[in-house]
């Protein structure tokens, strides 16, 4: 047996999200670092051989006994993660355990946060003096590269101004437009056409769905920092089994919104506070098809977003009011544990967290703890999001539908209607420079 578990935690890009937007009212300056040959510094708890590799001399015979991770075992991943680990354990770090690829140091002279994706890491925290030790000390043990202030994270454009850190993925875009040599310069104002239906059976088949795939998943690779593309995203990714014509022509919109927006920016806002809050929708029956409804929501840590969803429910609902409270279930999940993460990162939550739902007749199941025929067969969610209710987790303030933010992760919009939402999801245009 050459492995057994292969598994290695990489951070969530929802907490990477938490982390700059707490940096960013905090004032903290965000580092970053990558470590060279990453995989090489992993131990081996299995017995591996090699075949020798070409210019080392050797007997007939003779193989290579491994006692280091090398690139291409399938446990080295997991085998870096555990050698990471360990060593900044010793330095007195504690992982997050709401995010395994967390970890947090909390002394007298201050706080320090560390973020690991494979081998790219960000520092920050308000412990200066403590981040420069701990950067010496990283490149006593491993082979490590100072790449200063954070400014390109995973295909990600972090930029610093008065205002907040700006996420925005420019140069990611640029590249899915070359992929696909679109040559014309249209522009689109939304990323599909308004009301529209998609089905399986929409048209031909493509001939050769490679390059759609590969498409879809750079759009949903670029949702990281573009919210308003969510919905489009989670359409068109339900046909990359067999794509059809129609099917390529909505990713080709989608391509075309991403040229006339390239530059569109999240912002976590420097001015904002660290208070959560949070909206939850559903689009009843929205799956032509199947008939099976949409779930979506946004969570903001004051007014930066930081997580959002869209995507379509397992089962179907008999009602709106189901699919509503279903929504409810899973948008308070997210609220649970983001509350959890941001308690590990120092910023506690003492008010219960509003959740803003459009909906009276979900929001009175919440509230009434009597079930009857309408309800039984969705106890466990009510049980669920009731209980937290009552506990003081969330609060269940209602909010009219023209205000409701989190359509946009819903259903489609005209050109004015979508602005507005996007604006409201602190998302702005930054020139090319």
């Amino acid at each position: 047996m050459d492995y057994e578990e292969t598994f290695a935690p990489v951070a969530k890009m929802t907490t990477i999200r938490t982390l700059i937007a707490i940096a960013s009212v905090c004032q903290w300056h965000i580092s970053q670092m990558d470590v060279k040959n990453a995989f090489l510094n992993g131990d081996l708890h299995e017995e591996i051989y090699m075949v020798p590799p070409p210019g080392v001399s050797h007997n007939p015979g003779e193989v290579c006994k491994l006692q280091k991770s090398l690139y291409g075992l399938k446990q080295a991943p997991r085998a870096w993660f555990e050698k990471f680990s360990i060593v900044i354990t010793s330095l007195g770090f504690s992982s997050s355990p709401h995010d395994s690829a967390l970890f947090v140091r909390n002394t007298p002279h201050g706080s320090i946060i560390i973020s690991l994706y494979v081998d790219d890491m960000i520092i920050t925290g308000d412990d200066v003096d403590g981040i420069t030790k701990l950067k010496t000390q990283l490149a006593e043990q491993f082979e490590m590269k100072d790449l200063g202030t954070l400014r390109y994270f995973l295909g990600i454009e972090v930029a610093s101004s008065p205002r907040g850190y700006l996420l925005s993925q420019s140069k990611y875009i640029a590249d899915i437009l070359d992929r696909v040599s679109l040559s014309d310069t249209k522009a689109v104002d939304s990323p599909l056409e308004t009301n529209a239906r998609y089905t399986s059976s929409d048209d031909v088949p493509l001939s050769e769905p490679t390059l759609y795939r590969t498409i879809v998943g750079s759009l949903v690779y670029l949702t990281i920092t573009r919210p308003d593309i969510a919905y489009a995203t989670y359409i068109v990714s339900q046909f990359v089994s067999s794509p059809t014509t129609v099917h390529w022509a909505a990713v080709l919109r989608i391509l075309h919104y991403l040229r006339g927006t390239q530059f569109q920016s999240l912002l976590f806002s420097s001015t904002s506070s660290l208070t959560l809050s949070a909206y939850s929708d559903a689009d009843w029956v929205g799956d032509p098809t199947d008939r099976k409804s949409t779930t979506g929501f946004c969570i903001f840590l004051g007014d930066s977003l930081i997580s959002w969803k869209s995507k379509k429910r397992n089962v179907i609902s008999r009602s709106s009011i189901e699919a509503e409270y279903r929504a409810m279930a899973t948008t308070t999940a997210e609220i649970v544990w983001l509350r959890w993460l941001l308690a590990s990162l120092g910023v506690d939550q003492p008010e219960p967290t509003p959740m803003y739902c459009d909906n009276k007749s979900a929001i009175q199941i919440a509230h009434n703890s009597v079930f009857h025929e309408r309800t039984k067969h969705i106890e466990i969610d009510c049980h669920f999001t009731r209980h937290h209710f009552q506990h003081g987790t969330i609060t269940l303030p209602f909010i009219s539908s023209s205000l409701q933010i989190v359509d946009v992760f819903t259903e489609t919009h005209s050109t004015q209607r979508l602005r507005f939402l996007t604006n409201k999801l602190s998302m702005f245009s930054i020139n090319a420079s």
